[in-house]
């Protein structure tokens, strides 16, 4: 990605490389909630002969995330990710005994959703036979490239699968690691989803997801419990259900100028999305109106 600055004429900004790995997981885990909305739990993570670069922590899927940070090109995503998974669901006691000692709070095993466990690789660069390694629609590894430039900046960008439809499953059976992982660890997808729902309703999600998405380039995150539509924080969760839409728009309770009142206040009930903000609907009526408050998320969450 070429990067300029806005002058009389456009001066190229060159990439300012990274010496080290150290360099990419110093940067990180010192801003790793702003970047992806994890909390930090240890640096340099030691077991069993193994040694995790940053051991953070998804409330929103209130699951654990082992991220590496790589700069040699040469290694596998899926024999190193799987490899860190079976690890955490081996050893969940010292997983949980380590966020209780780093975070001074008290999580018990039952707390944690383990089979939303996921890794997440940082590099300055993929090859193309990685990026193809994680083109399958339920694998639990993702790729991030970081760029830094000499004007001070840094980007951050997901490497995104392209129409993964191949399940991980076909792989498994010949991998004992993998296949032991695969029968724990649970990627969703928007089809299952929407799979008990009637058609009326899968219509009106398509509709509402396509209008979503002219909005902005927002990326879809299928999760357990909803579908997260993503511009570096989540903007809106919908959760299609059998006769309708239940939506939660992603801010506090009183930054959302709602002025039909279509939505709830859930501040102080339990609910599954992000935010303060719940709508129900089965029908397209107030879909410009519904737009015009998830540009208010848009504007507050967008990276």
């Amino acid at each position: 990605m070429a990067l300029f600055k806005i002058e009389k004429r456009l001066q190229y900004i060159k990439e300012k490389t990274f010496k080290l790995e150290k360099e990419i997981q110093t940067l990180t885990e010192e801003n790793l909630n702003t970047i992806f909305g994890l909390d930090f739990v240890k640096s340099e993570f030691a077991l069993n002969n193994f040694r995790i670069d940053t051991l953070a922590f998804d409330k929103d899927s209130n699951a654990f995330v082992i991220i590496e940070y790589k700069r040699d090109k040469n290694f596998s995503v899926i024999d190193q990710g799987y490899a860190y998974l079976s690890l955490m669901l081996n050893n969940k006691a010292d997983f949980i005994l380590e966020f209780n000692e780093n975070l001074d709070k008290t999580l018990k095993r039952n707390d944690v959703d383990w089979s939303q466990s996921r890794v997440l690789f940082i590099s300055p660069a993929f090859t193309n036979y990685q990026r193809e390694a994680i083109n399958f629609k339920d694998l639990p590894i993702e790729l991030c490239e970081i760029k830094r430039f000499e004007n001070n900046t840094v980007s951050y960008e997901q490497i995104q699968k392209s129409g993964a439809q191949e399940s991980i499953k076909t792989i498994s059976k010949s991998d004992n690691t993998i296949n032991n992982v695969v029968k724990e660890i649970k990627v969703y997808s928007e089809q299952e989803h929407l799979e008990n729902v009637n058609e009326e309703i899968v219509e009106l999600y398509e509709k509402f997801k396509s209008a979503i998405q002219n909005l902005d380039n927002l990326e879809i995150k299928p999760k357990k419990k909803y579908i997260a539509f993503v511009s570096g924080h989540n903007v809106i969760d919908i959760l299609p259900q059998k006769r309708a839409l239940k939506m939660w728009i992603n801010m506090n309770k009183g930054e959302l100028d709602d002025s039909k009142n279509i939505t709830r206040d859930v501040s102080t009930t339990g609910h599954w999305g992000n935010g303060d903000y719940e709508i129900q609907t089965n029908s397209d009526d107030d879909l410009e109106y519904i737009l015009s408050l998830v540009k208010q998320s848009i504007k507050k969450n967008k990276k």
